[in-house]
């Protein structure tokens, strides 16, 4: 997605957040405001070369996109198979605890429909289980911001994913405090709809959604600003 936008003239920076993208036993050592601060990095950098900063995110991203959506000046937020919560389990209320003796879950089946998506994926094999109570505390802040987001956002999700309840899409729309929002279904896609044979819709729809936004927002900022009139004083 990152050299799709970037091959439509767009900057783009591909964030790498604490824990990720090393060896499963490192997210033992971060918390979910951890992931925060490597956005307000990511934030930063990309201030230094544009004016008009938006963010988008998969799974756990889109949910880390919304909630900085709530506190960052961004100017729009692309946010695809976001996680409303977690599925119901009694073992989430004894997570931490029950993470000393069961220190790992193992990943279920993304059920993916591309097989060279599934074959060439890079992920973690398995979660540390305490990384799962940092995902549960996360969805926690959230939902908690979701109606403080009044930035357009676009949503995306596929009708067939089996990680995410599809549902949890409108969900997050119904409580977004933004009135600038829209929601668009893919149809043939499992969760990781950025690397499924949808992907370029989806691409392509974050494109637009980031160009009218843009567009919208440059008109704004160029528009002169109306000093109030003094009063005529005799």
């Amino acid at each position: 997605m990152g050299e799709y936008l970037a091959g439509e003239g767009f900057t783009v920076l591909g964030i790498r957040l604490a824990g990720h993208g090393t060896r499963p036993d490192d997210l033992t050592r971060v918390r979910w405001w951890d992931w925060l601060a490597s956005i307000e990095d990511g934030l930063a950098l990309l201030r230094g070369l544009a004016d008009t900063v938006f963010m988008a995110g998969l799974s756990m991203g889109g949910a880390l996109t919304l909630l900085s959506a709530s506190r960052y000046p961004l100017a729009g937020a692309v946010a695809m198979s976001t996680p409303y919560d977690l599925p119901r389990d009694w073992r989430l209320n004894f997570i931490r605890p029950l993470s000393r003796v069961m220190p790992r879950v193992q990943k279920g089946d993304a059920a993916w429909r591309s097989t060279d998506a599934a074959a060439t994926h890079v992920e973690y094999p398995y979660y540390p289980t305490i990384a799962i109570a940092e995902m549960r505390d996360l969805l926690v802040e959230l939902r908690a911001a979701l109606p403080l987001v009044k930035i357009p956002v676009l949503l995306a999700h596929s009708r067939e994913d089996q990680v995410v309840d599809p549902a949890h899409m409108q969900l997050i729309y119904d409580r977004l405090g933004t009135g600038d929002k829209e929601m668009f279904w893919v149809n043939n896609s499992s969760h990781v709809i950025t690397r499924e044979p949808e992907r370029e819709q989806v691409f392509a729809r974050a494109a637009d959604f980031i160009r009218r936004v843009a567009a919208s927002e440059q008109e704004r900022t160029s528009q002169p600003r109306q000093h109030p009139e003094r009063p005529h004083l005799e």
